[in-house]
């Protein structure tokens, strides 16, 4: 086992830069923190990996995309994390701001497809809902009279007699959350194209008025593990909705339904085909630096990628995960052995 860390960074111009003499021992344990969404399918890889003797298990932690990468990009040593999972991909700032700490070199490793879906306890009314009708339930500011106003909606009916006469009561996750920002970018910044008035704004103004959740209690953020809002969901009164992805619905299809976003149902075939509306990719991301000082990396990533985890039938598809087709998951496996390194 290595007893100090010695990384080889390469910097643009200049040769070896030696790094982590000064923090101490290496560790002999790989350490991966970020998305709830990924954390089911990276804590399976790892113990199937660990299972398989030569290396430690590794640690994963949920602590939400943004939080994740987050503490990806402090720095490069041992007591800095090795990967970064996350359920959008990485942000031109968050690169930049690896770049600053010296995390110079990041393989991008793109792993599947989820849904986000719009949830509720089983046994309640069919739900379908649009994006325009969802954006009008927890936009910060509507539409009334050709005027944005502070959201009035208190109950669905109001916003289309359509719909259940249930007050509007959403749990999701926060803002640190891949699952909030693609919710936002997916169903936020959709729904409100259809409404002229957001649409006449221009820049900044339009980005707020699109994104901005309301804050008066319709919405709730319930932290960034997926499971308390399932578990919150089946345990409180009817008609509470909550924001999550795919594979918790699927986990828990005998306790939840999932509401039409478009008219489609949220499962596996319509996320697969691109059908349904509200679809992501996930990543997670390598710390090129610690491959070959932190033991295990290059072979935990060759296990993830392999076609008996993330390929079709594969043991992450069993736990929810839309695999890639064949030829993505083939460049993503031949890009990740190559340790291919990411340009924003």
């Amino acid at each position: 086992m290595l007893k100090r860390m010695t990384a080889v960074l390469a910097t643009a111009g200049l040769g070896l830069v030696v790094a982590g003499t000064a923090h101490g021992q290496a560790r002999d344990q790989i350490r991966i923190a970020g998305s709830s969404t990924v954390f089911p399918f990276s804590t399976l890889v790892a113990e199937n990996f660990g299972k398989m003797g030569k290396f430690k298990t590794p640690i994963v932690e949920s602590t939400g995309t943004g939080g994740g990468i987050k503490l990806f990009c402090q720095g490069v040593g041992a007591q800095n994390s090795d990967i970064a999972n996350a359920s959008r991909r990485m942000t031109k700032a968050e690169f930049e701001q690896c770049q600053k700490a010296g995390v110079t070199a990041i393989t991008e490793v793109k792993i599947g497809f989820d849904g986000i879906v719009v949830a509720y306890k089983k046994g309640g009314p069919k739900i379908d809902l649009t994006r325009a009708q969802i954006w009008q339930a927890l936009a910060r500011q509507v539409p009334v009279d050709g005027k944005l106003v502070a959201n009035p909606y208190k109950t669905w009916n109001q916003i289309d007699p359509k719909l259940p006469n249930l007050a509007i009561e959403v749990m999701g996750p926060p803002p640190t959350s891949g699952t909030r920002d693609a919710f936002v970018e997916l169903v936020m910044d959709e729904g409100c194209k259809k409404f002229p008035v957001v649409m006449a704004l221009e820049g900044q103004a339009r980005r707020q008025a699109c994104a901005q959740i309301r804050e008066d209690g319709a919405f709730i953020e319930a932290g960034e593990n997926d499971n308390l809002i399932v578990q919150r969901i089946v345990s409180g009164k009817p008609g509470v909705l909550g924001v999550f992805g795919f594979s918790f619905l699927e986990e828990n299809e005998d306790k939840l339904s999932g509401a039409l976003v478009e008219g489609v149902v949220p499962n596996f075939d319509n996320i697969a085909s691109g059908k349904y509306p509200v679809a992501r990719s996930m990543f997670f991301y390598v710390k090129n630096a610690h491959v070959g000082v932190i033991p295990g990396i290059k072979e935990f990533i060759a296990e993830f990628t392999s076609e008996k985890a993330m390929g079709e039938n594969g043991y992450l598809e069993k736990k929810g995960l839309i695999p890639l087709p064949k030829a993505e998951r083939e460049k993503v496996r031949g890009d990740a052995a190559n340790m291919t390194a990411l340009s924003l």
